[in-house]
C-alpha cells in the first residue's frame, strides 16, 4: 500500500526529530542508519526549489544543458518517497525519485513527454550501495536498467553509477559516472528560487 503524504506539520516534526536524533539528541533512540539520515536531510528541502550549474567539465554529451536554466524542485514528499523534478530550460520531462526500500534507498528516473506519456527511456536507476553516508548515496544501475539500456542500444550505460550529495544549508548535487563519462550538477541551497511549473505528466 503506498504511503500517505505527510501533512506539513507532520513533515516538519519528523524532520526535526530525525535531525535531532542524528546529532545525538535522542539518548534512548538507536542511531539512525546513513540512508535514513540522508532521506531526512532531503526531506528537509521539501517544497523548495534551487537553481544549479554544471560542475563537470563541458563535453558534447551535455550540449542539451548548455546555456539553459537548471532548477531542481523537491516537490512531493511522503514517508517513503521524494520526487524531485529537474527542469532544463523549458523542458520539464525529468523527475528524480528517491524511495525507501527494506534495505536502504533507491533512485529512479521518471522521464515523460509533454503529453504526460512515458519516454522509452524511463524508470531506470538502482539501489544505493551499503557504503552510503548521511551526506552522499550512490546508486549503481540495477538489472532492469541494464536490460533497458542494452535493448535501447546504449550498452555503454550499463556501468552507470548515479549519486546524490546533500549538505543542508549549503549544497545539493546530482552526479553520473561511468568509464569515460562524468556529469555533475550542483545546486546552491542558500538561495531558494520560485518553484517552477509542475513536471510533465504530474497531476
Amino acid at each position: 500500500m503506498p504511503s500517505l503524504p505527510l501533512k506539513l506539520g507532520e513533515m516538519k516534526s519528523a524532520v526535526a526529530l530525525l535531525a535531532a536524533c542524528a546529532l545525538g539528541g535522542c539518548a534512548s533512540t538507536p542511531t539512525l542508519e546513513p540512508a535514513d539520515q540522508f532521506f531526512a536531510r532531503l526531506s528537509g528541502l521539501c517544497g523548495k526549489a534551487y537553481e544549479g550549474r554544471i560542475a563537470s567539465p563541458p563535453v558534447e554529451a551535455d550540449r542539451d544543458f548548455a546555456g539553459k536554466r537548471l532548477v531542481m524542485h523537491v516537490r512531493d514528499c511522503s514517508r517513503d518517497e521524494i520526487r524531485i523534478p529537474f527542469h532544463v530550460g523549458e523542458n520539464r520531462s525529468r523527475t528524480w525519485v528517491v524511495t525507501r526500500t527494506g534495505a536502504g534507498l533507491r533512485l529512479k528516473h521518471d522521464h515523460r513527454h509533454e503529453d504526460g506519456s512515458e519516454d522509452k527511456l524511463t524508470q531506470y536507476g538502482g539501489d544505493a550501495t551499503l557504503t552510503g553516508a548521511a551526506t552522499r548515496q550512490e546508486f549503481p544501475a540495477d538489472p532492469f536498467t541494464k536490460a533497458l539500456f542494452v535493448r535501447e542500444n546504449i550498452p555503454q550505460s550499463v556501468t552507470n553509477v548515479w549519486a546524490m550529495d546533500v549538505e543542508p544549508g549549503r549544497a545539493f548535487a546530482y552526479e553520473l559516472r561511468r568509464p569515460n563519462r562524468f556529469f555533475r550538477v550542483e545546486f546552491d541551497l542558500t538561495k531558494p528560487v520560485t518553484p517552477p511549473p509542475a513536471p510533465w505528466g504530474s497531476r
